[in-house]
C-alpha cells in the first residue's frame, strides 16, 4: 500500500448477532497518523466495531481491509503478523490480575519474541515510562494501582509490540477531568512522537475537541459522517445536534477555544 492509501478500509460491513443488526452497510477509512474519535449512543456498536477491525469478530458481509490486507479473509498465520502492528486498550485495562504490571507487559513480547529475559525486562521498563508511570509501578499488581494507573499500564502494554496503530476503548472513562485531560495529552504526544494512528472509541467531548483530528458517528447502523468537528457539529441529525450543540458539547467548544492565560507572576 502506499503511504496516501487509508491504514484502514472498511466498505459494506455488516454485523449481527442472530436477528439483531448492529451494523449495515457501513463505511469509513482512516488514515495514517491521524488520531480519529468514534463517538455514538450507548449499543450503536462502537466496540462491535473495534473488535471487527482487529480480527475479534466476524463481520456477516463487508470488506476490512488493515494495512492494503483483507482481514475477513486472512490466513491465522497473516493475521498474527498483522496482529503485531496492532495496539489495543480495552475498556477498563483488562490487565492480567495475577500479573505484576511488568509482567503485564512483556506477555506481547515473550509471546512474539525470542528474547532474553534481561531484554525484556528492559523493554517492559521502557514502555512503562512511555506511558508515564513511575518506574515503582513495575513491581505492583493491577489492584494496588489508582484508575488513573490502571489505564496507564494498559497502555503500556498496548505499546509493547511498537505498534502503528493504537485502539482505544473509552480511555478516560472513570477518571478524574484533570487525570482524563492528562491522559488526552499523553496520546497526542505519543502520536507525534512515534507517528502513531489512533483509533479511539469516547463518550468524552473534551478528548474530542482536544485531540482528534477527525470524528465518525457511529449511528443508525453505520457512519453518518466522519469530518473535522466544524462539520460534524453541524451535521443535521437529531443525536448529532443533541450530543454536540447541548450544555456539555458547549461548554467543550468552548473550553477549547478559549485563550491560554498564564499564571500570575510569583505562582
Amino acid at each position: 500500500m502506499s503511504a496516501a492509501d487509508p491504514v484502514i478500509r472498511i466498505r459494506g460491513l455488516r454485523n449481527q448477532f442472530g436477528d439483531q443488526v448492529v451494523h449495515e452497510n457501513l463505511d469509513l477509512d482512516v488514515q495514517r497518523g491521524e488520531i480519529i474519535g468514534v463517538v455514538g449512543g450507548s449499543g450503536s456498536g462502537k466496540s462491535v466495531l473495534l473488535r471487527s477491525i482487529i480480527g475479534l469478530g466476524h463481520p456477516a458481509a463487508g470488506s476490512i481491509r488493515l494495512f492494503g490486507e483483507e482481514v475477513t479473509t486472512m490466513s491465522e498465520a497473516r493475521r498474527t503478523l498483522v496482529e503485531r502492528r496492532c495496539g489495543v486498550l480495552f475498556q477498563n485495562g483488562a490487565l492480567f490480575s495475577s500479573l505484576t504490571v511488568a509482567e503485564n507487559v512483556s506477555v506481547a513480547l515473550t509471546e512474539h519474541h525470542d528474547l532474553d529475559t534481561s531484554i525484556v525486562n528492559r523493554l517492559a521498563l521502557l514502555k512503562i515510562a512511555l506511558a508515564g508511570l513511575p518506574l515503582d509501578a513495575a513491581d505492583k499488581f493491577p489492584s494496588q494501582l489508582s484508575g488513573g494507573m490502571v489505564k496507564r499500564a494498559a497502555l503500556a502494554r498496548s505499546l509493547a509490540l511498537d505498534p502503528d496503530i493504537l485502539f482505544l476503548d473509552e480511555p478516560t472513562a472513570g477518571l478524574d477531568p484533570i487525570g482524563a485531560a492528562a491522559f488526552d495529552q499523553l496520546i497526542l504526544t505519543l502520536r507525534d512522537s512515534l507517528g502513531l494512528t489512533v483509533f479511539l472509541i469516547t463518550h468524552d467531548l473534551d478528548t474530542l475537541y482536544t485531540i482528534c483530528d477527525r470524528v465518525a458517528v457511529l449511528a443508525q447502523k453505520r457512519i453518518l459522517v466522519a469530518d473535522s468537528l466544524d462539520v460534524v457539529e453541524t451535521f443535521d441529525e437529531a443525536w448529532i445536534r443533541q450530543y454536540f450543540q447541548g450544555p456539555r458539547g458547549r461548554a467543550a467548544s468552548r473550553a477549547v477555544n478559549l485563550p491560554f492565560a498564564p499564571p500570575p507572576a510569583g505562582r
